[in-house]
């Protein structure tokens, strides 16, 4: 009896110890888990800052360097101050007020940092800030720019018109020489007539073809003229696309 007591005792005793144990070790995988979150939401927050402080400069950057281009480029053609502003900015949208000599440009800024997680998920992140910029040049005046940071709606439908505008390069790019009328490459854009596309014209000049098309956001509310020029035979070269004034 004596025995079994002290028996008892013993595995009470070791019970209580492992469970002590366990009971410690569970507080340090926890505490480690507690730190690993916030170290992380730490250093990823400050990397996301970071990103977004490259954003803004970049897009200063942008408008500097722009501005200054079209104050050197000597042309007073809206056409050539559009594709100027293209060069540097590759922004999808560029609409122009002749009664102000202003150029408006809304587009995206981006750029990457690395997330830390200690799950997957991380890995690469973008950031993207949508900005607005604006060209003017008043009488007898040099060129200024403006940078305004906007809402991501102000920027979507020349987000989409920018996607829209690589997929009609690659289609346009791929055509056969002799599809390359107003109809035929109408047909290739908009194939099932939902209107993003307006084909206006198509013009040989020698061995080159320049296709005028007016790209549409979704709503229809925002749109932009292109012009695709590709040689006539199309081949490896894929040919361009830049914004005009007008189509």
């Amino acid at each position: 009896m004596v025995v079994t007591k002290r028996a008892n005792r013993f595995v009470t005793t070791g019970c209580l110890t492992t469970l002590i144990a366990l009971i410690f070790l569970l507080g340090l995988v926890v505490s480690w888990l507690w730190y690993r979150h916030w170290y992380d939401g730490n250093a990823n927050s400050e990397r996301r800052e970071q990103a977004l402080a490259s954003i803004l400069e970049s897009a200063h950057t942008t408008a500097d360097d722009t501005a200054r281009a079209l104050a050197t480029s000597g042309t007073n053609d809206a056409d050539a101050l559009t594709g100027v502003i293209w060069q540097l900015s590759q922004a999808p949208v560029i609409t122009y007020d002749a009664s102000r000599r202003e150029f408006t440009a809304p587009a995206e800024v981006s750029a990457q940092y690395e997330e830390k997680s200690m799950i997957p998920g991380g890995g690469h992140v973008r950031a993207t800030r949508c900005f607005t910029f604006t060209y003017t040049q008043r009488l007898g005046r040099a060129w200024t720019s403006k940078v305004s940071e906007r809402d991501d709606d102000v920027c979507r439908p020349s987000t989409q018109i920018g996607s829209r505008v690589r997929l009609a390069l690659t289609r346009v790019s791929g055509m056969y020489a002799e599809d390359l009328t107003r109809a035929g490459v109408q047909k290739v854009l908009d194939p099932t007539g939902l209107r993003f596309f307006d084909v206006k014209d198509v013009v040989r000049e020698g061995d080159t073809m320049t296709i005028s098309v007016l790209v549409l956001s979704s709503d229809a509310e925002v749109d932009q003229c292109y012009h695709f020029i590709r040689p006539v035979q199309g081949g490896d070269n894929q040919g361009s696309a830049t914004p005009a004034s007008s189509c």
